[in-house]
């Protein structure tokens, strides 16, 4: 464990020094994610100047969900968004050789080559729109209420990144596996408003197949509704385990069957 925190800061140190180099394209990265969180939330406001609710859940309630949805999401896009490299064109051009080669995981290592620091942007919004439609709605927070929505922040950003080992790992049968990444992650998008909204096929595949509900409905359910912990929190938890579970599953057979590829 020593060794991976010392490795860890080393290259945390080597790609704050390539920042460093190009300050402007992380400011324009973190305000991009800013600007577009900001455009959705105007478009939601649009939307309840006609609607006084979407199937009982009150503007401030939309946007708490909205918010909480943005941080596990950052925060796996802070730490593991180098994953999509791997779907789109590592394996393809024959270049995830040089994971091979070397004397560390190849995941740890393709996972850890690269923090995305304009996911702050991401995560900024998202505690922003937290606290401010908390306090709109005048919510109590317990000192287990925080702990709990902590855990579920964490397990729900090992949710996102289990997915995305998972698809990622399809690259080494396929080639190039990015467009279902893609596909699979943009699916996250419906996490971000209540699923009661949804048909009980979608509930049933964001609840159970994709589990992306976990990642910010049902956490916040547990503190706008008094959700039950058991199944709100504790379902974060144990989704993120058993698909994290078979990802590196997927992942560990991906990599025997990689075959070197490209030109």
């Amino acid at each position: 464990m020593i060794r991976i925190l010392k490795l860890y800061k080393i290259f945390i140190v080597q790609h704050l020094k390539k920042l460093m180099e190009y300050r402007v394209d992380f400011l324009t990265g973190a305000g991009s994610f800013f600007i577009t969180q900001i455009t959705n939330i105007v478009f939601i406001s649009i939307i309840f100047n006609q609607i006084p609710s979407l199937n009982g859940y009150l503007y401030n309630e939309i946007i708490f969900i909205y918010g909480f949805s943005l941080l596990p999401k950052g925060f796996d896009h802070l730490f593991t968004d180098n994953l999509w490299i791997v779907g789109w064109y590592v394996v393809r051009k024959g270049d995830f050789d040089r994971y091979l080669t070397r004397p560390i995981s190849p995941l740890f290592h393709t996972i850890v080559e690269t923090i995305q620091f304009d996911a702050l942007g991401e995560i900024a919004m998202g505690l922003i729109l937290v606290i401010y439609s908390s306090i709109k709605l005048a919510l109590h927070f317990t000192f287990i209420n925080i702990v709990l929505l902590i855990i579920a922040i964490i397990f729900g950003a090992l949710i996102f990144t289990a997915i995305k080992i998972a698809c990622a790992a399809l690259a080494f049968w396929i080639k190039q596996s990015g467009s279902i990444l893609q596909i699979f992650y943009c699916t996250s998008d419906f996490a971000r408003y209540p699923i009661t909204i949804y048909n009980k096929v979608i509930r049933g595949i964001i609840t159970y197949i994709i589990p992306f509900a976990f990642t910010a409905y049902y956490p916040a359910n547990y503190i706008l509704r008094n959700g039950k912990p058991l199944y709100c929190i504790g379902g974060v938890v144990l989704m993120s385990i058993i698909l994290l579970s078979l990802s590196l599953i997927i992942w560990h057979k991906g990599i025997n069957a990689y075959e070197s590829a490209g030109s």
